[in-house]
């Protein structure tokens, strides 16, 4: 790690879910002086909190508030040299059913953000995306100039939230960077994702219930993510540009799921295309594999963590917690 972080004071939103957790400590780690914003519970801090380092942790600062709030924002980005914006409404079953609120948080949120690092000056804000901006491959391996694609209101909130950072760079000089990772995996993430949902039900029960086997994905361990991650932020080449980070490997879910029971030592009955958990037929994004010649080239950076390491790791992790995990059941 460089010296690029020492005494930074640096805003992570969304620093107490799964990807935003492993951030925040690596940033502790390096030295940084770490604000979390996270959503405001009457539960208090979840998330990945919980395992988080309690030494790391201890060094951090929660603001609870809500990104549709834009002085709750600003106050918390107050200062601020760098800023991370991870936090959004993930889940793509959740905006089907709520897409109004998916697009005022990740639109609306994005741009209080982007507003608040105008107002602070920050010297580099960090907007996380994802690679369902660009819906299934037109051609492979996907590259940063692949057309986006809104197959979802969820994808369609973050092609909306990628262009208003870039347009803030190109209209205000907003020092902005796009990280749009692949299909990040590990653990403390929520047994909503696919990698959780099949461990989580092959440890518990004899039946593996999933929607369609055949779309691809390239799957990325959460600490190549946060690496990846904090080369974007240090980087100056990196300013009004997109870095997609990925292991320019696909594997399908049926291969997926075949791979984590082999590795549990499990033979579940696989119940697939079961109709709550299969998207509509104009939404599904069949084949996502990423190009990581960009990354290689700016950063220098690339994947560390096999398949078969990060799975095992996760695995790990998911039987020493699943007694916490919602397993059991369709979570959107």
């Amino acid at each position: 790690m460089t010296q690029f972080w020492n005494g930074k004071r640096v805003l992570v939103t969304g620093g107490a879910g799964f990807i935003g957790s492993f951030l925040s400590e690596a940033l502790v780690r390096a030295g940084a002086e770490v604000v979390v914003y996270t959503r405001y519970s009457s539960r208090g801090l979840g998330g990945g909190v919980s395992d988080m380092d309690a030494a790391l942790r201890a060094r951090m600062r929660f603001i609870m508030g809500d990104l549709k709030d834009p002085a709750g924002v600003m106050a918390a980005a107050a200062d601020c040299d760098v800023i991370f914006h991870l936090a959004a409404h993930i889940g793509i079953p959740y905006s089907y059913v709520h897409p109004v609120d998916v697009v005022q948080t990740n639109v609306m949120g994005t741009t209080n953000v982007l507003e608040a690092a105008r107002a602070s000056g920050a010297s580099k804000v960090v907007l996380f995306s994802t690679s369902e901006v660009y819906g299934t491959a037109q051609y492979s391996p996907i590259d940063e100039d692949h057309p986006l694609q809104g197959q979802s209101p969820y994808s369609a909130s973050k092609i909306a939230a990628d262009q208003l950072g870039l347009s803030y760079h190109r209209a205000f000089g907003t020092p902005v960077a796009i990280c749009r990772p692949f299909n990040t995996y590990g653990p403390r993430q929520p047994a909503r994702a696919i990698i959780p949902t099949i461990i989580g039900q092959a440890l518990r029960g004899d039946e593996v219930r999933l929607g369609s086997l055949h779309p691809t994905r390239d799957m990325l361990f959460v600490e190549d993510t946060v690496a990846g991650a904090l080369r974007i932020a240090e980087a100056r080449e990196t300013v009004g540009e997109v870095v997609q980070l990925g292991t320019g490997v696909e594997i399908s879910i049926g291969d997926l799921v075949r791979e984590i029971c082999s590795l549990l030592g499990k033979s579940p009955r696989i119940i697939a295309n079961e109709s709550d958990r299969t998207r509509p037929e104009k939404s599904e994004v069949n084949r996502l594999i990423a190009s990581t010649a960009r990354a290689k080239a700016l950063l220098g950076w690339r994947p560390n963590v096999a398949l078969t390491e990060g799975l095992a790791r996760t695995a790990e992790w998911i039987e020493a917690n699943i007694d916490e995990l919602a397993v059991d059941g369709y979570q959107i």
